[in-house]
């Protein structure tokens, strides 16, 4: 039975980000080290412990939102439902009733809706039951990116959303690429969006010690696996890919990127916030991800990490990763994206995954920008400030979240 699996590659993709709000100006972006942290313009951060973010800046949603659903619509759902038509269109794929019932939406969030989740607590609070937008409960809701993107693409196939925290994005891809191994669908649009930079996120964050407080240098508070890191850099938007059997994309002589080939998910069953001690449930879906993938750790080449700048997360994943790969770890690149584009939870998996399909197309690995101070406990070749060139042929992409969920999924050349 595993041998009649389908192949499943990559052949659009769609980026909305701190750094760009294309695929080419995020390429341009993880290219030069762009970075996309500033003090936060969304709301008054004046009274915050952090007041600053990485938010995606000069967002024209002409030709893709109408203004009527601009206004109806939470920000985290209008950039997932952006980034899919980007994606659908880079594609060149026509979705119509031919081929409707077999086109599938995945889009994972951690969180939703919270802007509108917050400004109808106010109403309520404010001017009573009565006023509260009839809106709210599927502008609120974490699967309507998924069923708005499905509503804007006409796709009838496979729809679902995942709420695993920062895990979220990656899952979405991951459980995506089964769908299509088993051929429940023929190609599914899949990847993370969120928009949680407001008042009570980044509270909530703060008082959970979550976040960097480097507010005098807020350009240099996303510093994965340097020493002096103090936490994360909350972020928005969304990264979405066109995944397709590879069947179906030569039928109509697509344009690929690159293949899924592996998946590993697992749950450390430890702690709400905090990794297991050394990164274990990581470094096990590391493993099984390239299991999956049916590849031993020389044939990777590049990793695509987690990477959050907080003090628990890149020392454990540096832990994960040497368990899982063994000796090979020391020769492999390893960078964070988040350096740059702060921590955009569950989209933070989407995003990451359009990286991994870039550097696969162009031999590029991305840098950790604000890589100053090297730490004991993160001892490994992290790509310090600057890109690399170099062809790819196989990158893992890892992403962790509360709750102790963990993914991995390995990319290739296709062969």
């Amino acid at each position: 039975m595993m041998e009649n699996l389908h192949r499943v590659v990559i052949t659009g993709l769609g980026a909305i980000t701190p750094i760009g709000n294309t695929v080419d100006d995020y390429f341009s972006g993880m290219k030069s080290g762009r970075n996309g942290v500033g003090p936060i313009t969304l709301f008054d951060a004046s009274e915050h412990a952090c007041r600053f973010a990485a938010e995606v800046k000069n967002l024209d949603p002409t030709g893709f939102l109408e203004p009527k659903e601009s206004k109806r619509w939470d920000r985290f759902s209008k950039f997932g439902v952006i980034a899919a038509k980007q994606a659908l269109s880079d594609s060149g794929l026509k979705i119509n009733e031919s081929n409707a019932s077999r086109v599938g939406i995945m889009i994972g969030s951690g969180v939703g809706g919270l802007l509108t989740m917050e400004t109808q607590a106010q109403v309520l609070n404010a001017k009573g039951p009565g006023r509260v937008s009839p809106f709210t409960v599927p502008m609120m809701i974490p699967n309507m990116a998924t069923g708005l993107a499905a509503i804007a693409l006409g796709a009838k196939g496979p729809s679902s959303a995942v709420a695993t925290a920062c895990a979220a994005g990656s899952n979405a891809i991951g459980d995506s690429f089964r769908l299509l191994q088993l051929g429940k669908a023929d190609v599914m649009v899949c990847g993370g969006a969120e928009a949680s930079i407001t008042p009570l996120g980044v509270a909530g964050f703060s008082s959970a010690k979550a976040l960097s407080f480097r507010n005098d240098d807020p350009t240099t508070a996303s510093r994965p696996f340097d020493a002096k890191r103090d936490g994360f850099v909350i972020g928005e938007g969304s990264g979405i890919l066109i995944l397709e059997t590879l069947e179906h994309a030569k039928n109509r002589d697509a344009s690929i990127y690159g293949e899924i080939i592996g998946y590993g998910t697992t749950c450390d069953a430890h702690h709400i916030t905090s990794p297991s001690p050394g990164g274990t449930g990581g470094a096990e879906a590391m493993k099984q991800a390239l299991l999956d993938a049916k590849i031993n750790p020389d044939c990777v080449d590049y990793i695509n990490a987690h990477g959050t700048s907080t003090p628990a997360n890149d020392s454990n994943e540096t832990s994960a990763i040497k368990t899982a790969l063994g000796q090979r770890s020391k020769e492999i690149p390893i960078s964070s994206t988040k350096s740059m584009t702060g921590h955009l939870l569950g989209g933070s998996g989407g995003i990451e995954a359009v990286a991994c399909a870039l550097s696969l197309r162009y031999g590029l690995i991305p840098p950790t920008i604000n890589y100053a101070n090297p730490d004991p406990a993160c001892d490994l070749d992290y790509v310090p400030n600057t890109a690399r060139e170099n062809k790819l042929d196989v990158v893992l992409s890892n992403s962790f979240g509360f709750g102790g969920h963990n993914v991995c999924l390995a990319f290739r050349q296709l062969l």
